[in-house]
């Protein structure tokens, strides 16, 4: 069993070398092996910022609070260490790396995680089998990485990534964006594969519920003006579709 634990964090978007902006306002989670976790609000509410800075992005510092892995604060670990301490970043925006095939890439990925390179045989079968239940063209290993993808074949990528690295906590930010309706159901099936296989902690990203209808979260929290304001279970998500953020809103402004 894995924790992952926030405890009153707050974090600054650096804008240039002299100034800064609080971006999180004191934001408690804790996420534990196999529970998934749907963080929703609306536009600008830090829920972004919380998934870069847990991942280390160098464009937010850390101003107080702590962000623990199995009891260790990470917040003083690079990014490379992050991951290998079992924490994976889905992006928002994936971007592309011109001159690195897929092949290369995920096999390189794999053995900066694990320690040591897979044997190469069960590596290609495992990725094979992945890109298949992904849907992912097989030519594909040989295209350099996401260069030329479209926006879904980018988010398959991403998940791709997860199923094969296999760390203890997904953090999705908004993989749902720009997919129809068929990539959704692929990606979400990839989701809940890695979550089944290896008991995966999941924090998921998203503005909208038609991703929850088919990753079940057994938590969801909203965010507003960079903290936690409000979190119950999938029932909470509902009442979202209904009703919206306008009274979180509201609230926030009062």
């Amino acid at each position: 069993m894995s924790t992952l634990e926030i405890k009153d964090l707050h974090v600054s978007v650096i804008l240039d070398d002299e100034n800064t902006k609080p971006i999180l306002k004191g934001v408690n989670l804790t996420i534990k092996s196999g529970e998934i976790h749907a963080i929703m609000g609306p536009n600008g509410s830090g829920k972004s910022t919380l998934a870069s800075t847990i991942a280390g992005h160098p464009k937010y510092t850390v101003d107080s609070g702590e962000i623990l892995l199995d009891g260790e604060d990470v917040t003083a670990m690079s990014v490379d260490e992050r991951a290998r301490a079992g924490l994976f970043l889905a992006m928002q925006y994936p971007v592309e790396i011109p001159g690195v095939t897929m092949s290369n890439f995920l096999r390189s990925a794999k053995t900066a995680v694990s320690g040591e390179a897979p044997a190469l045989r069960t590596w290609t079968k495992d990725v094979k089998g992945a890109m298949n239940q992904l849907k992912i063209d097989p030519d594909f290993v040989s295209r350099n990485v996401n260069e030329g993808f479209s926006g879904g074949e980018k988010k398959r990528h991403e998940i791709l990534q997860l199923e094969l690295l296999q760390p203890k906590f997904g953090i999705l930010d908004e993989t749902d964006s720009g997919l129809d309706i068929d990539a959704l159901q692929v990606v979400s099936e990839g989701v809940n594969r890695a979550h089944e296989a290896n008991d995966l902690g999941v924090m998921l990203i998203t503005h909208y519920t038609r991703i929850l209808r088919y990753i079940k979260p057994d938590f969801v929290h909203v965010f507003v003006d960079g903290h936690v304001a409000d979190q119950g279970g999938p029932e909470l998500a509902e009442r979202l579709e209904e009703e919206g953020y306008v009274g979180y809103l509201q609230g926030a402004k009062a």
